[in-house]
C-alpha cells in the first residue's frame, strides 16, 4: 500500500527533491498534500505534475491567484497558516514532511503529532525552539520523529541498533568561510554568505551555515531527537561533507555514514523507514576520495556555535529566544541592515535581554518568539 505524504514546503529544496524521490518511487510513495507560503506559481506546477488531494498556500493573499492556475484539476485548495495546520491531520496522511523554514514549522509539527502522523523533520527550528514540547508530545501520542538533516539522519543510522553511546560526532562543512580571519570575516557580503561550497539550499539555511548557527541549531536538535547530554555532542569540521556524522560508543568503537552530498537519500529513508528502497543517487567511489579531514571548529570565529551550546544548557526558553533573534539577524544582514558578524551580537544581547522561562509552555514559547523578535529587530537599526 502506498503512504500517503503532505510536504510542507514544498517548493523549498528540500520540498522539491522529496517530490523527485515520490516521483522515482510510484509503487511506494504518493503525494496528498503540497503547502507553499508564496511561491504560487511553483505550487501550481507541482499540483499539476502529481495530482495531490489538496494544495495550501499559506499566504491567504494569493489565493485567488492559485485557485485560477489549478481550474483545471480536481485538487481541492485552501489558504492560511490554519489551514497547514489542518490538512496535516487529514485521515489519510500517514507521513507530514516539514520542510518549511523557522519558527513556522512549529504549529503544524504539533498538530500532526497529535493526530498521530509519522514526522519526517527537516524544519530543526521546531526542536530548536521547543524541544522539550515536541519530544513529550511525541512519546504522549506515540509518533515517531524521523531526522531528515542528513546529520541526525547519519546519527539514526548509526544508532539503529542502540548499543550504548559515549559520544555524538556532528560533522560541519565549516561554511565558505573556515578559513577566514576574523578581519575578514567583518568584510564578508551576503554575496559571499549565500555561495556554499558543498550544498545547494534556500537563503536562511545558506546564511546559517556560513556563520555556523544552523551547526548550532543541530546541536540543540540532536539533544532532542537522541536523548543525549550537550557535552556528549562534538562538533567536527569536515570540509570535504563526505561523513555525514558519526557515532562513539562506550567501547571507543566509531561508527560513521558516508556518502555524497544528495539530501534525497535522508529523505527517501524518512520515507520508506525501516526499509531502504534502491535508488539511482550518485555513488560514493571511495577510491577517488584523496582525502578526509577532520578539525576542532574555530568557536572566537564562529560564536553561534558557543551560543547554541549555552542555550540548550540553559534550556527553558532560551533556544526559542536564540531562534528568534537568529531570524531576525539573518533577515538584517540579508537586508544590508547589519554586519556578518553583528549577527551573533545581535544574538548575544537578545538572549541577556528577554526574559528567561524554566519551564515553557506552548503559549509561553509564542510570547517568547514575539517579544525576541521585537529586542532583535531594534538591535539591528
Amino acid at each position: 500500500m502506498k503512504k500517503q505524504i503532505a510536504i510542507l514546503g514544498s517548493t523549498g529544496s528540500i520540498g522539491t527533491q522529496a517530490l523527485q524521490v515520490i516521483e522515482a518511487n510510484p509503487k511506494s510513495f504518493e503525494v496528498y498534500a503540497l503547502t507553499a507560503n508564496n511561491r504560487v506559481e511553483l505550487l501550481a506546477e507541482q499540483a499539476h505534475a502529481f495530482l495531490p488531494d489538496s494544495i495550501v498556500i499559506a499566504n491567504e493573499k494569493k489565493y485567488d491567484q492559485l485557485k485560477e492556475l489549478v481550474a483545471d484539476i480536481p485538487v481541492k485548495v485552501y489558504a492560511g497558516a490554519e489551514a497547514v495546520c489542518q490538512i496535516v491531520a487529514a485521515q489519510s496522511v500517514d507521513i507530514v514532511l516539514v520542510a518549511v523554514v523557522g519558527y513556522a514549522g512549529l504549529k503544524p509539527t504539533i498538530e500532526a503529532i497529535k493526530a498521530g502522523k509519522t514526522i519526517a523533520l527537516a524544519n530543526k527550528e521546531t526542536l530548536v525552539v521547543a524541544g522539550e514540547l515536541i519530544t513529550s508530545l511525541a512519546e504522549e501520542y506515540r509518533t515517531p520523529i524521523l531526522p531528515v538533516d542528513s546529520e541526525h539522519s547519519a546519527i539514526f543510522q548509526c544508532l539503529e541498533y542502540g548499543n550504548p553511546i559515549e559520544k555524538i560526532l556532528l560533522t560541519a562543512s565549516g561554511g565558505p568561510f573556515r578559513t577566514y580571519s576574523m578581519e575578514e570575516l567583518a568584510a564578508v557580503t551576503k554575496e559571499q554568505a549565500l555561495r556554499h561550497p558543498n550544498w545547494k539550499m534556500g537563503a536562511k539555511i545558506t546564511i546559517d551555515s556560513s556563520s555556523m548557527m544552523n551547526k548550532g541549531f543541530e546541536i540543540i536538535e540532536a539533544k532532542w531527537l537522541f536523548g543525549i547530554r550537550p557535552n556528549q555532542i562534538e562538533v567536527l569540521v569536515h570540509p570535504q561533507s563526505i561523513v555525514h556524522s558519526a557515532v562513539q560508543f562506550v567501547d571507543g568503537a566509531v561508527k560513521a555514514q558516508l556518502g555524497v552530498p544528495d539530501m534525497r537519500l535522508p529523505i527517501q529513508l524518512a520515507f520508506s523507514y525501516p526499509e531502504r528502497l534502491p535508488s539511482s543517487f550518485e555513488r560514493i567511489d571511495l577510491s577517488k576520495v584523496k582525502e578526509l579531514t577532520f578539525e576542532k571548529p574555530d568557536i572566537k570565529k564562529f560564536r553561534n556555535l558557543a551560543l547554541a551550546y549555552d542555550a540548550i544548557r540553559q534550556g527553558g526558553n532560551m533556544p526559542c529566544i536564540v531562534n528568534a533573534a537568529d531570524e531576525v539577524a539573518v533577515e538584517a544582514f540579508l537586508h544590508d541592515r547589519i554586519s556578518f558578524l553583528h549577527m551573533s551580537d545581535v544574538i548575544a544581547e537578545t538572549m541577556e535581554k528577554v526574559r528567561y522561562m524554566k519551564s515553557p509552555m506552548y503559549e509561553d514559547y509564542v510570547a517568547t518568539d514575539a517579544e525576541a523578535r521585537q529586542v532583535a529587530r531594534s538591535l539591528c537599526k
